[in-house]
């Protein structure tokens, strides 16, 4: 039976060489080659003895979800189409900045909380996604990426005839990788990931692996609607940076917008948040608050908010809501963003309004839809009390 290594981590990695009479350090060198190097033919792993070679092609794979479709957006952000499989589709997006690039990464095919203001939510689910096509979207991103930069380079040294230019130019080429590579993870792509928490985990232990990613617990973010149990879970195997899908400053309207605080209430969310800044590499929680126009956008829900927040350390990210057919909300005049940032401000709680990015190939927050054959069947239901 062919195994595709992109499921291992460096402990089962271990466990599968040693399956094949190998050492462990030969687990290390297969990491270097697979994650930090990007490589998916056993051939060109040079340090690997030719028998061992041998061994790998007969028995695995190296096989990152393939490409479906891909765009880049006028800002530079770029959105991938990855298939995984019986006509489902995955969405990741990578987002570029000066001095770091941001990847989003999807956990699930669809997402099953409902959300009413995310496009993941409305079209319902499928299924989890393995270790595989978690990590696989960083090594996809980060070979394409390459591609990419290595283009640029090739077409600067044509440009610039002469030694010492070609070797300016390719200095500046090394520069802009630099900037340009996956410096930070969100997992805030399609999907809840605590939900899917042991193949997200998994995934995440690779990301921070020396001898994978080498990213740091900083670097690398996990968005929760507030699935509770599993934030504590999060907390104790695997603290990396926190997001929360907050949304509203209280039960009743958060209760509408996000389901899943009907059986974790705000009470009990901001507990876990407490609980998570014992094990958490930042010392506060990022609350992310979507800008709906007439719904939680008030002075008096920013008010609210003051006082939910008053014992737990946090940074508030207000997004205006990127609309998408058939949503029926509005994003939130800038005006309103504004009075609603400096309210919160001037409780001095730490505030930023996300800059919308990628907005023309639809790979802003919110709207990653991708392709979700439905098992919940709520694409449809929703279709039909519509007409109804």
């Amino acid at each position: 039976m062919t195994v595709n290594l992109l499921d291992f981590d460096a402990k089962a990695l271990t466990d599968f060489c040693a399956g094949l009479g190998e050492r462990p350090f030969r687990a290390r060198q297969l990491l270097r080659w697979i994650h930090r190097r990007g490589k998916a033919d056993f051939a060109v792993m040079s340090d690997l003895a030719q028998a061992f070679r041998a061994k790998l092609a007969a028995r695995a794979v190296i096989e990152p979800p393939p490409l479906i479709d891909s765009h880049l957006a006028a800002d530079g952000t770029r959105k991938w189409l990855l298939s995984v499989g019986a006509g489902n589709g995955i969405e990741t997006v990578y987002i570029p900045e000066a001095g770091r690039g941001t990847l989003c990464v999807s956990s699930q095919v669809g997402c099953a909380l409902a959300c009413t203001f995310c496009s993941t939510g409305r079209q319902g689910f499928n299924r989890n996604l393995t270790v595989a096509e978690i990590v696989g979207q960083l090594w996809w991103a980060n070979r394409a990426l390459a591609q990419v930069h290595e283009g640029h380079a090739a077409m600067e040294l044509e440009e610039r005839p002469g030694g010492q230019k070609k070797e300016r130019a390719s200095q500046a080429s090394a520069a802009k990788a630099r900037d340009r590579a996956v410096t930070n993870v969100v997992m805030m792509g399609m999907g809840e990931p605590l939900a899917n928490f042991e193949n997200v985990v998994t995934a995440l232990d690779l990301m921070l692996d020396d001898d994978a990613y080498g990213l740091s617990r900083r670097r690398v973010t996990v968005s929760t609607s507030g699935l509770v149990p599993a934030m504590d879970r999060l907390r104790e195997r695997c603290p990396v940076a926190l997001a929360v899908s907050l949304h509203a400053p209280n039960d009743g309207l958060r209760s509408e917008l996000v389901p899943i605080n009907r059986k974790y209430p705000l009470s009990e969310l901001m507990a876990a948040c407490r609980r998570y800044l014992q094990s958490a590499p930042r010392d506060f929680i990022t609350f992310e608050y979507v800008m709906l126009e007439g719904i939680n956008d008030s002075p008096e829900h920013a008010r609210e908010l003051i006082q939910l927040v008053r014992d737990t350390p946090c940074k508030f990210n207000l997004i205006p809501f990127n609309p998408f057919p058939g949503s029926g909300y509005r994003r939130s005049s800038a005006e309103a963003v504004r009075v609603f940032r400096d309210v919160l401000m001037q409780a001095e709680l730490m505030t930023t309004v996300r800059r919308t990015r990628g907005d023309d190939i639809a790979a802003a927050c919110g709207q990653l839809a991708g392709r979700v054959r439905d098992k919940t069947r709520r694409a449809e239901r929703n279709t039909l009390e519509a007409v109804g």
